[in-house]
């Protein structure tokens, strides 16, 4: 390729290959020789690393030289390729995609004062030295600091029932999930509902209703908010526990009842544990028994 290179010198002198040529032989016998001509003006320094790729194809060989040559701002489209050579877009699109699998070319979109979205190709005649030599230059990014986090106090703990029974848990842990509805600064995580649950269910095992356990638990709550709810709840639930209820002392159980009978007197029904008299017949005639 000839085009000149403006950022070669004129009195720049490159050395003949053929003399260093990794395939010329020290003894001569065939194969190929070279009658090179030195360049001093008008020409295009090219990589072996390109020239003899081992796995580009010839056409995306020669589609990268002709591109490097070129200067900058040049049409390098598919259409004005093959408008070029005589190679038909397809091998050239397929060339094109050779070259920018391998780094010798790349395609950004920008989008242009106006809003048009352009495609700028971008040559490169050493794949993957421009983007070592950015991350060579800048600074690596600074390392985060790790953030202590502090740990957050255990909750205080409550009371716990003397039956802690299946059913009376559920109705506590019901009664604190749904206490959000009523003020949703009171929102609990599942472990602080589990925590402060038993806590409720020793309120509703001496005899204090739902209800009651709401009001007291929502009531007067500081005006900004509590700071965390949970533990102004487990406050509360421990300083505020109501006493057993009194113990009261079981009701006997009813008198037994005696069987219908028919009084031999009057014949009236009337109950006794056995058959006789009515308690009338009885009192009108005392010597009846």
């Amino acid at each position: 390729m000839d085009t000149q290179n403006p950022s070669v010198p004129l009195h720049a002198q490159p050395r003949i290959a053929g003399k260093n040529h990794p395939h010329r032989h020290a003894h001569s016998g065939g194969g190929l020789d070279h009658d090179h001509t030195r360049h001093t003006t008008r020409f295009t320094v090219v990589g072996n690393h390109l020239a003899q790729h081992p796995d580009l194809s010839l056409v995306a060989i020669g589609l990268a030289l002709h591109i490097q040559s070129l200067p900058k701002h040049s049409r390098v489209d598919i259409k004005t390729l093959a408008a070029r050579f005589p190679e038909g877009t397809t091998r050239i699109a397929a060339a094109l995609r050779e070259l920018e699998a391998h780094g010798y070319l790349r395609r950004v979109r920008e989008r242009i004062p106006g809003g048009r979205i352009i495609t700028r190709t971008i040559s490169c005649n050493q794949p993957g030295h421009h983007r070592q030599a950015a991350d060579a230059h800048s600074p690596a990014p600074p390392k985060p600091t790790p953030k202590k986090r502090t740990p957050r106090k255990p909750l205080p703990a409550v009371p716990q029932p003397a039956c802690p029974s299946p059913t009376l848990l559920q109705t506590a842990t019901d009664l604190l999930a749904d206490l959000h509805h009523h003020d949703p600064r009171l929102l609990l995580s599942t472990c602080d509902t589990t925590h402060l649950a038993p806590g409720v269910a020793a309120w509703l095992e001496r005899d204090v209703s739902p209800t009651a356990v709401r009001q007291a638990l929502t009531t007067d709550l500081p005006p900004q908010g509590p700071r965390r709810p949970a533990a102004l709840l487990a406050h509360r639930l421990t300083t505020q526990l109501p006493p057993p209820p009194p113990f009261r002392t079981p009701a006997p159980p009813p008198a037994a009842r005696h069987p219908l009978q028919n009084c031999d007197g009057c014949d009236r029904a009337f109950r006794a544990p056995a058959p006789g008299h009515c308690h009338d017949c009885r009192s009108k005639s005392p010597a009846v028994l």
